[in-house]
């Protein structure tokens, strides 16, 4: 990997523009990526899945602290979901750790697909209504919610903000909130899934530079980029109107999408 330090560098930027912006992490930059760009010859899919956890884990914490600074998170919307989305994300990132790369490749591009239409479809999320007050979460939604965010989030190395932050805008949160608080509720998904990566038996043994199916140097050089980023961005995050950032987070689904369908698994 040390021929692509640059080019993962300057997606380590992007990924900590994501990570503020859209609460996403990183993982919707990270795995496409590191696929493109060699990581895991043995064993891509999985190698990218597992960088992407262990770089989200970092990003997503210095993001939240960031957030929770500048006063944009609500702690009732943080607990219990972050239980549950922890709960999930063990038995996600098990039956991850046991699927064919090709499969694992599969589903990434599944849940894009739906998460796409669903923010389009269903009314809620483009446009948040005029005056209206936050709801709070039901105990379905924390629970089963919950439980669903963390499975699929640490399954696919995504870190569960596409499922948070639709849930969570349509309780009406602005962007600005709901993109926010999925920086603290990525953590536990993050931190779950990187433990079960990095101690993957299936891991190949003679693998340099890994840890597990974590590509170590892929994870150092992105995060060389990301944790700047995030500390520059999180000061202006809050300034992009509501309808162009609920906006803009669509339409870089619809880009990653089309990238991770191009490379193929």
């Amino acid at each position: 990997m040390s021929d692509s330090f640059l080019p993962l560098l300057a997606l380590g930027v992007a990924c900590g523009m994501t990570t503020v912006l859209f609460g996403f992490g990183g993982g919707f930059v990270i795995v496409p990526a590191v696929v493109v760009l060699g990581a895991g010859e043995d064993d891509p899919m999985h190698v990218a899945v597992a960088t992407s956890a262990a770089v989200m884990l970092v990003n997503a914490s210095v993001a939240a602290l960031t957030q929770w600074r500048r006063g944009r998170l609500r702690r009732a919307y943080l607990w219990p979901l972050a239980a549950f989305v922890a709960l999930g994300a063990a038995a996600g990132s098990l039956v991850a750790n046991a699927l064919d790369g090709a499969v694992l490749h599969g589903l990434f591009l599944g849940y894009l697909l739906m998460t796409i239409l669903d923010s389009l479809l269903r009314a809620g999320f483009l446009v948040r209504p005029e005056g209206a007050a936050p709801r709070p979460l039901s105990r379905g939604a924390a629970t089963l919610g919950g439980t669903g965010i963390g499975a699929v989030a640490a399954g696919l190395g995504v870190g569960g903000s596409v499922l948070t932050v639709p849930l969570l805008r349509r309780r009406g949160l602005p962007m600005v909130e709901a993109t926010a608080m999925a920086n603290p509720l990525s953590v536990p998904v993050a931190a779950v899934a990187t433990t079960v990566y990095a101690l993957a038996p299936t891991a190949a043994v003679a693998a340099g530079g890994r840890l597990g199916h974590v590509d170590l140097p892929a994870a150092a050089a992105l995060l060389a980029g990301s944790l700047p980023t995030i500390a520059v961005v999180g000061r202006f995050a809050g300034r992009v109107p509501d309808r162009v950032h609920a906006a803009a987070h669509v339409g870089l689904l619809v880009l990653v999408l089309v990238v991770t369908a191009a490379v193929g698994p």
